[in-house]
């Protein structure tokens, strides 16, 4: 039992560590009285807690029944309206209520009104966070440099630096290929001839080769400059409402080599970022969670710093601060330099002891995220500096994953709704972001969107998670097809397009993103070029990208693409058709998958699960490049390890595999593993000593109780083994010991 100061007993229990950084670091920032608040806290916690328990109940319920039938039912046989009359039956699929536009106000135009890519991030890493968070901006230069999306080019001749000015000079002719495009001159002139940029009577000028002085064919484009208007060192043009920022000095290494004096072509990248307490963080007990919440709150007060060495140098990184411009019409432009950042919380399923209620049980991790995320972000709404600033409408921004339906939405929305009133801020301060990544949400979007109204910003697609899902919710119909073709089955891309259906269907443009998920391969930057236009193509005004650098790279399809007018477009079709999306990606009757096959796939799997196993619990490490058996790197978080695992347990059901040929080609594929990491000075082998291995047996037990798993989810399981290599290595560390393998 803890006292209050103002000697009221609190029955809840509160982590000593815990109560001393919310106490003496963030309720000194606040308005808010730190006794009154422990005191609601201990209410919200007693009133809301088992309603969450009763809502992972009725998943398993569901769960109970979608098995028996799926038992006792040939689903291949099956009419398609007779297995909707079941799910509606045990209320998975329910009625779809009238026609309705959602309700937020308050948002900020990253969200709202503006189009362009997508960071998640964990923010449990202070240096991936703050580079997220300072993504708003960056070179396309450096991005088009470093890149494959320009081929590989020779060199003009050598260079003491390691520039090579021949690939210097094809990044250079993109980029004026690029302003050509999407920021035209007038009468047809080109960028390539320009030998100077200035203002001119308050316009954008270009001068020519041939000395002619030419406009910009829109000349709204043009919104800012800073320096001299006869010389400016940056221009800022606007095109679909994304800025770009031509950088001038004819005195740089780069700038003398080009004609107009042009050092680069800065681009405004990720709009908007997630700030992840969720599946890239390996966050498992409180020591982790005041790691978690201490880097949100320096990113709410904008003083989040870090030092790593690059190049053999100490480098600080801090936030970002506004810059201001001057205007075409000679008033200060104002320019954010941020990223506006959502903070993705933990879902339902999960308990930590950080607190326990008034009767001994854990407090669910996501009503903790939901009432501490809030109190620091309640931080920014009081910040009186507008220049470091993430709401500038009085809003906090919360992704919530992985709800089953309309009334686990429903439940999110009045956890917020209490935490308002916990925290004395208006009501629907706090945003809601709906992760579609369930089945039961998906084919009930219309109605979770409904729950939340007032209070939605955001809904997203992920094939990963939501395949993951697919695969646990049917597990007993039949045996499901490779990863690969799972992909070219009519339910995925019915999915993604009824994502984008109701969304606008519910009035979502202009108040609301729409957004698709991740390009997962972050070296591959140009099939990235060649495919992820078709995102706001297909009327989603965000996607998620895997660096600083892809968010500048994908930026470029937003200046081709006018997603809100796209939108209009795609609003005039037929909504997909729910009947795809509930068609079960099963391998057909009388078709059977060959030995080799077979071996290939567990061999991917194994393989893709224990690369990102390993890292996550001896390294607390929840997102990373990880390479797969081709040694392509893919940027992994848990969804990558949902569907693996369940892929592989749905086989190991029917019969496709055995545990005897899943343990030999686990050790197999260990063996690879090793030899992949052989250049982390932070990685221990798995082998070997692999059968006495944490992270091994982890990897097996993924898949071996695979079906045991609530909806196929790996945080039980991670949680409880990386719990168990902190443990034993505190012992070590107690006992002067080395670090070692814990076994």
């Amino acid at each position: 039992m803890t006292t209050n100061s103002s000697n009221q007993s609190l029955s809840i229990d509160i982590n000593e560590s815990f109560r001393q950084f919310i106490d003496s670091e963030v309720m000194p920032l606040t308005n808010i009285d730190p006794d009154q608040f422990w005191l609601d806290v201990q209410t919200l916690v007693d009133d809301l807690a088992p309603r969450n328990r009763e809502l992972l109940e009725k998943r398993e319920v569901i769960q109970q029944q979608l098995d028996e039938w799926h038992k006792n039912n040939d689903y291949q046989a099956t009419d398609i309206e007779d297995y909707k009359a079941f799910l509606k039956e045990i209320g998975y699929l329910v009625e779809e209520g009238p026609d309705f536009k959602i309700e937020t106000e308050n948002v900020d135009d990253e969200i709202a009104t503006m189009a362009g890519p997508q960071l998640v991030v964990p923010v449990k890493n202070a240096r991936f966070a703050l580079n997220a968070a300072n993504a708003r901006w960056g070179s396309l230069y450096d991005a088009l440099y470093g890149s494959d999306v320009i081929p590989k080019t020779g060199k003009l001749k050598p260079s003491k630096s390691g520039y090579n000015e021949l690939r210097g000079r094809e990044v250079m002719k993109y980029c004026r290929d690029f302003l050509d495009k999407h920021f035209p001159l007038d009468d047809g002139a080109s960028h390539h001839d320009v030998t100077l940029y200035q203002i001119y009577y308050q316009q954008f000028t270009a001068v020519l080769k041939k000395g002619t002085y030419i406009g910009l064919k829109d000349s709204k484009q043009f919104v800012a400059f800073n320096g001299s208007k006869n010389a400016p060192n940056e221009i800022i043009l606007k095109n679909n409402d994304m800025h770009i920022n031509i950088r001038i000095n004819n005195y740089t290494s780069v700038g003398s080599l080009d004609d107009a004096g042009v050092e680069d072509l800065r681009v405004e990248g990720a709009l908007t970022t997630i700030m992840d307490c969720e599946d890239s963080v390996a966050a498992v007990d409180t020591e982790d969670k005041i790691e978690v919440y201490r880097n949100w709150l320096g990113l709410m007060t904008g003083n989040l710093s870090t030092n790593f060495i690059k190049g053999g140098k100490t480098v600080t990184r801090s936030l970002q601060r506004d810059r201001i411009f001057t205007g075409r019409d000679d008033e200060p432009y104002y320019v954010r330099r941020r990223s506006l950042m959502f903070v993705r919380n933990v879902g339902h399923l999960m308990t930590i002891d950080t607190i326990k209620d008034s009767e001994g049980n854990n407090i669910p991790e996501g009503i903790m995220d939901g009432i501490f995320t809030s109190l620091i972000s309640t931080i920014d709404l009081l910040n009186s500096d507008k220049n470091i600033a993430n709401s500038k409408t009085g809003s906090i921004y919360i992704v919530k994953p992985k709800m089953h339906g309309p009334e686990e939405v429903a439940f999110s929305c009045e956890l917020f709704r209490r935490v308002e009133q916990l925290l004395s801020i208006p009501a629907n301060t706090i945003k809601i972001g709906i992760m579609d990544e369930e089945r039961r949400t998906t084919v009930n979007l219309k109605e979770c969107i409904r729950a939340a109204k007032t209070r939605c910003v955001f809904i997203n697609t992920g094939f990963l998670d939501r395949t993951g899902d697919e695969m646990h919710t049917s597990m007993h119909a039949g045996v499901f097809l490779p990863k690969k073709d799972i992909k070219a089955q009519p339910w995925l891309q019915a999915y993604e397009d009824w994502n984008v259906d109701i969304g606008l269907a519910c009035g979502l443009s202009g108040k609301a993103q729409i957004g698709k998920g991740m390009w997962a391969q972050p070296d591959d930057m140009k099939a990235m070029m060649d495919s992820k236009r078709a995102h706001p193509e297909s009327g989603a005004n965000t996607a998620w990208v895997p660096s600083p650098t892809a968010a500048m790279l994908h930026a470029i399809h937003y200046h081709e693409v006018d997603v809100f007018e796209r939108q209009k477009e795609v609003a005039k079709r037929p909504r997909a058709n729910i009947n795809d999306i509930l068609t079960i990606p099963l391998v057909p009757k009388g078709q059977t998958l060959s030995p080799e096959e077979v071996e290939k796939e567990i061999e991917n799997n194994a393989q893709s699960l224990l690369g990102y196993v390993i890292r996550w619990i001896d390294q607390g490490i929840g997102c990373s490049k990880v390479p797969d058996i081709h040694n392509i790197n893919y940027m992994e978080d848990r969804a990558t390890l949902r569907i693996s695992a369940q892929l592989l347990t749905n086989w190991l059901l029917h019969g496709i595999t055995t545990k005897e040929q899943i343990v030999e080609i686990f050790k197999r594929m260990a063996a690879i593993v090793d030899e992949q990491n052989a250049n982390d000075p932070a990685y221990v082998p798995m082998c070997p000593s692999i059968d006495e291995d944490v992270a091994f047996k982890a990897s097996l037990e993924l898949v071996f109780n695979g079906t045991e798993q609530p909806s196929g989810y790996t945080e039980p399981l991670l949680h409880t083994y990386r719990k168990k290599i902190k443990y034993i290595r505190a012992k070590r560390r107690e006992a002067g010991l080395k670090e070692g393998k814990p076994a």
